[in-house]
């Protein structure tokens, strides 16, 4: 879970302490098998394309994809977790500090945009997605702690008896995620799915769905993931000019001029006719 990322809370070293703690403890580590196991089942990124990681906290995303394949890219509104994300990954990945509602990057500079576990701590959620939606070419990755799990019931829980690194933390919905998408991007696909903790009886249960409705189908899992593909209603060919331009036409003034020339010309000549 990427969480340096945010207008509501931007990690300091007690923020940072907080986090390391719940990343290595037993719900903190299946929460990142969850996330580890849906992005390749949602995304087909292609060899030489840019991947944006908006959140990327320490990396953590960023080290699943293979740096020789991909060109890698970070942006996180904490400069602490920049810099431990710059201690991990070296030089495979491009990093800086930026806000996710106010990208600081060009429209369509990036192939695919992932926005892990950021949502949950932005103050203003849909312009954090049209953020993204801009810089992105092909398409919005989105991964989210679900509200309809029982890992969040446990997660309101532990907020409820003052565990304070959940303060600030959001939930969202499968429905909510997707009238989030429509407002941002208009009608456009959804391609979703549920990871469920591994627990016997769920997975008892999954032997007896059938596969429409398999697990991953249903929307009450731990962690939700949305990939978006982007449609365009119109684009741009920036094309360099291979004809040449034809002779351009006398200007409307230079006519005019030219014309006045002329009659004074014959004028002048009348003139002299009636003289003689």
């Amino acid at each position: 879970m990427n969480l340096g990322m945010a207008m509501g809370l931007i990690f300091d070293a007690r923020s940072a302490r907080l986090y390391e703690a719940w990343y290595h403890s037993p719900q903190g580590r299946a929460m990142a098998t969850l996330v580890t196991e849906s992005i390749p089942a949602l995304l087909d990124p292609q060899p030489g394309e840019r991947i944006l990681d908006v959140g990327c906290g320490e990396g953590n995303h960023l080290s699943l994809f293979n740096p020789s394949l991909y060109s890698l890219y970070g942006l996180d509104a904490s400069p602490l977790m920049i810099r431990r994300a710059e201690q991990r990954l070296g030089n495979n990945a491009t990093l800086r500090v930026g806000r996710a509602e106010d990208l600081p990057f060009e429209d369509n500079e990036f192939d695919i945009v992932l926005f892990i576990n950021t949502l949950e701590f932005l103050d203003d959620p849909l312009a954090g997605l049209r953020e993204a939606g801009r810089v992105a070419r092909r398409s919005v990755f989105i991964g989210v702690t679900n509200s309809l799990s029982w890992y969040a019931l446990c997660t309101k829980l532990e907020r409820f008896f003052r565990k304070p690194f959940f303060d600030h933390f959001a939930f969202f919905n499968l429905w909510q995620l997707k009238s989030y998408i429509r407002a941002a991007y208009g009608t456009v696909p959804v391609h979703w799915r549920c990871s469920h903790t591994g627990t016997p009886w769920i997975e008892r249960i999954g032997n007896y769905v059938p596969e429409p409705w398999h697990l991953e189908r249903c929307p009450f899992g731990s962690f939700l993931g949305l990939c978006v593909p982007l449609r365009y209603t119109l684009r741009t060919l920036q094309q360099p000019l291979t004809v040449g331009l034809a002779k351009a036409k006398p200007s409307v003034i230079e006519g005019m001029t030219m014309g006045n020339a002329h009659r004074n010309r014959r004028s002048s000549g009348d003139e002299r006719s009636l003289l003689v």
